[in-house]
């Protein structure tokens, strides 16, 4: 089998497998009316089942990346054996109370296990090129979007019975976790006999890798906010003029073409971040975000098709900046110490939304959905002033 070939078929399983296994991530999030017709759930108890799953991955993310897991193992097996075991962990849901401190239990054990999904996934796809990095990765980033997006879609489909959502989102995640053993490693896959935490330190001791972490960490500070609350702001929204069945229906709609929307726009910024630059890509969505985000809460309330409109504007500005910087840390980082680094750059990401998704609905009540909504979209301002240098570089 040709090199070529042998990339094309080890992406292709690669990227269903991510699919599969992300689409767990927003199971709750999707699933959170239905559940809550079913049982009376507190504002306390929407975001921590919510924001479970970012703290499991938070968790999760650490440990790997000071033990250099990704670095030090074959990342195919600890891809496949943490979508198998994160499954088994969402399937738990169909069975207990959604308000239930179970229930949070199993959201953060399945965090814990997409730590050894996405991060892991990225170091297997970064191993399959240099000149095409941007790409790649953004492949990988367009697939755990596309998988974010499953959940609303499901729940869209089965209609009433949230747990609809939650079988089929196991199954595919258990399968995708077998699915990866089919990918090979590719040329520049490097393995690190020995690992040191020491070797983390280059997150701050190294210029281009500390930027590349400071936009990331300005990209997240909306992302996984905007992605969990969606359909709760949007019905919020949508109920000023429709009836709440049509409201909540027209958001889970919204949510899954604002998030899937978004894969879509990941391959154009791969293919244009290897042609103009990967820091200058993250900059352009970025700002598209900031503006998206404030016209998005400018409209809140106002006619229902002009909300969607901008809501799936923001889901497309949203996400594509997002592999570039872990391209950005991989182009920087030593080839042995590259999985780890952007395990890592994704703990400390994720650090950040598990406080986000957990104020955001606290934020809601005090201020309303719309002043909400603007402050999601300061995250990405934030983030160009971190890349503005690497940007600059970037076009000498």
């Amino acid at each position: 089998m040709t090199s070529s070939s042998s990339k094309l078929r080890s992406m292709t399983f690669l990227v269903l497998a991510e699919v599969a296994a992300l689409s767990l991530w927003f199971v709750s999030s999707a699933t959170l009316p239905g559940m809550m017709a079913e049982v009376a759930m507190s504002s306390g108890q929407q975001a921590a089942l919510s924001s479970a799953v970012q703290l499991g991955f938070v968790l999760g993310a650490f440990v790997s990346a000071f033990m250099g897991v990704a670095d030090r193992f074959d990342p195919r097996r600890v891809l496949a054996l943490c979508a198998c075991i994160a499954a088994v962990a969402n399937l738990g849901l169909a069975f207990v109370s959604p308000a239930s401190p179970v229930a949070v239990l199993l959201r953060l054990i399945t965090g814990i296990m997409l730590a050894g999904v996405y991060p892991v996934g990225m170091k297997i796809a970064a191993g399959w090129g240099l000149k095409d990095r941007g790409l790649l990765v953004a492949i990988l980033v367009g697939a755990l979007t596309f998988g974010s997006s499953l959940p609303h879609l499901a729940t869209l489909l089965g209609g009433a019975d949230w747990r609809i959502a939650v079988y089929s989102t196991s199954i595919a995640a258990f399968a995708g976790g077998l699915v990866v053993l089919a990918t090979g490693l590719g040329p520049h896959h490097a393995r690190s006999p020995a690992f040191s935490a020491r070797s983390i330190t280059l997150a701050w001791t190294d210029k281009r890798i500390r930027r590349a972490y400071g936009g990331y960490l300005g990209h997240m500070w909306e992302l996984y906010a905007m992605w969990a609350w969606l359909p709760v702001a949007a019905a919020a929204s949508f109920a000023v003029s429709l009836d709440v069945e049509s409201a909540n229906r027209l958001a889970s709609l919204t949510a899954f073409l604002s998030i899937a929307l978004g894969a879509l726009a990941c391959i154009w910024a791969g293919r244009a971040a290897d042609r103009i630059g990967k820091a200058n890509v993250a900059i352009i969505a970025m700002a598209g975000s900031f503006v998206a985000g404030l016209a998005t809460a400018a409209s809140f309330g106002g006619p229902w098709w002009l909300t969607v409109l901008l809501f799936i504007i923001w889901g497309i500005t949203i996400i594509p900046d997002s592999a570039q910087f872990s391209a950005l840390v991989a182009d920087a980082a030593p080839p042995q110490l590259a999985g780890s680094l952007m395990t890592f750059q994704t703990a400390l990401g994720f650090l950040l939304t598990f406080a986000t998704v957990q104020l955001t609905p606290l934020l809601a009540e005090h201020v309303g959905w719309q002043a909400t909504l603007a402050v999601m979209a300061l995250g990405p301002a934030i983030g160009i002033v971190a890349m503005w240098s690497l940007r600059e570089r970037a076009m000498q």
